[in-house]
């Protein structure tokens, strides 16, 4: 597919999902297109001592996002690559958007494992306009290739130590990075101006690198951040890897 960037994405990353908005915001305002891919923070951290390197929880929510991988790489297969635009702004809804509703006593990696079932996969599906007969590729994986195929070519055009999202601008000869990681949606004339920003370091044939580990919780309601509140302040580091406190 031609498409004026590439956008890798786990489903299950805020990050990536706060910048898709932005992107999406965009792509509203100019004539460009977008080709969603993969990239699994499960595949990438295959080898990762998770109980040392990770809060409980992540690895829950890694799994699942593998799982939904399948299911887009299913879709795409049978229903064109044009699918995974809605399909990824589905999941991304139930996922962050929606997540304050859930109930709040039960444990974190229990709400995250669950985003790995059918029974929240097939409502998502429906959501996008996609048999929910899709989600039997939950538990397939035969997927997995193609999905570790995907984030294997998105650490290509970057290197390793990455997180979520990847762009790739003007691909196949344009250059790629991780991010931009985004905490809060910008309005619309902002959003595109930022745009105009990033294109424009991007473009430089010279630039490696803008970067800091401190960042503010996402606008999303599975933080509790609403849309007129500044998140609080964190230390990440390596994407979605955090120091344990």
């Amino acid at each position: 597919m031609n498409a004026d960037i590439r956008f890798y994405f786990d489903p299950v990353c805020p990050f990536a999902w706060m910048t898709s908005k932005w992107v999406r915001q965009v792509q509203a305002q100019r004539d460009y297109t977008v080709d969603w891919r993969f990239i699994s923070l499960r595949l990438i951290n295959a080898d990762v001592d998770y109980d040392a390197q990770f809060p409980r929880e992540y690895e829950a929510g890694h799994t699942a996002g593998l799982r939904l991988l399948r299911v887009a790489a299913r879709a795409r297969a049978e229903h064109g690559r044009d699918s995974l635009g809605a399909l990824y702004a589905a999941m991304g809804r139930h996922i962050f958007d929606g997540a304050a509703d859930w109930p709040t006593h039960r444990p974190e990696g229990e709400l995250r494992e669950e985003r790995g079932t059918r029974e929240f996969a097939e409502p998502i599906l429906a959501e996008a306009g996609l048999p929910v007969e899709l989600a039997q590729a939950l538990d397939d994986e035969t997927w997995d290739a193609e999905i570790q195929q995907e984030t294997d070519e998105a650490l290509a055009l970057t290197g390793k130590d990455v997180g979520t999202p990847i762009i790739h601008f003007s691909p196949p000869e344009g250059v790629a990075f991780f991010g931009p990681v985004i905490s809060r949606l910008p309005d619309d004339d902002s959003a595109v101006e930022l745009w105009d920003h990033v294109v424009g370091l991007a473009s430089f044939p010279g630039f490696s690198e803008l970067k800091r580990s401190l960042r503010e919780r996402p606008q999303l309601a599975a933080f509790g951040v609403d849309t007129d509140s500044a998140g609080q302040q964190e230390d990440w580091h390596g994407g979605s890897r955090r120091h344990k406190k």
